[in-house]
């Protein structure tokens, strides 16, 4: 009697890429998170960079661009992994993947490639913006670095919103996670230079990581810069290390 052999051994591979295809259409199918992350930076550059940009020209226009950038990558971070955790604790959802053979990363890999992706894209829609309507000029090396510090500054973001996932119910996630997400953006200088601000809130922005991501981005843009974009990478390293180690902690006491 003839017999097939069938290699039951599961591929990890197979797994994580189900587990980001499925995030990805989860994503999809909830416009209260796509619609406000990928269209609200490009509509408030498009203010204040364009429409509102009388007399500063392409300099200001520049400045914006690495900051709003900021702003636009904070958002997929902190409500992705925020919000998103926060439900899923709270309706058991992590506590059934623990239970199904999954690979253990497999759930956060799959957000943070996710979270990535919507910080690739709107980085792009911004430097769009920015090189056709508001009169920036960057060369190729300067816009491909401007989209990888986008790409790779949602992740201290990513831990930050883990962090409050863990921590916070379901219910008072959103609350919460905008409570961190505007009034950091404000204080790290964002919306607008640091130097326009009461000089207090100069003093205390090297404590928000959107600082230190906005100075990074400001460099590659050839724009003022403050301190230097080692120092800025490692308080963000920290930061993310800080942050995704306690959410780990609290995660795993369930």
């Amino acid at each position: 009697m003839n017999t097939v052999a069938l290699d039951a051994r599961p591929n990890p591979l197979r797994a994580y890429w189900l587990e980001a295809r499925n995030e990805f259409l989860r994503l999809l199918r909830s416009p209260s998170f796509a619609v406000p992350t990928l269209v609200f930076p490009p509509m408030f550059y498009v203010l204040f960079a364009v429409l509102l940009n009388h007399k500063g020209g392409p300099e200001v226009a520049t400045y914006l661009l690495a900051t709003y950038g900021v702003f636009g990558v904070m958002a997929p971070g902190l409500f992705g992994f925020g919000v998103a955790i926060a439900m899923d604790r709270e309706r058991g959802f992590l506590t059934l993947k623990r239970a199904q053979p999954v690979p253990p990363g497999a759930v956060l890999l799959s957000r943070m490639a996710m979270a990535m992706l919507f910080a690739t894209a709107i980085s792009l829609l911004l430097l769009t913006i920015g090189l056709t309507v508001a009169g920036v000029s960057l060369t190729a090396s300067q816009a491909v670095s401007l989209v990888l510090v986008d790409l790779l500054g949602v992740l201290p973001f990513c831990a930050i919103g883990l962090f409050i996932g863990s921590v916070v119910s379901g219910q008072g996630a959103p609350a919460v996670v905008n409570m961190t997400y505007l009034p950091m953006a404000f204080l790290a200088g964002l919306w607008m230079p640091l130097s326009m601000l009461p000089a207090f809130i100069g003093k205390i922005a090297p404590l928000w990581p959107a600082y230190h991501l906005s100075q990074i981005a400001l460099a590659v843009v050839g724009a003022k810069a403050e301190g230097t974009i080692g120092v800025h990478a490692l308080v963000l390293a920290i930061y993310a290390t800080v942050f995704f180690t306690a959410a780990r902690r609290r995660l795993a006491r369930g």
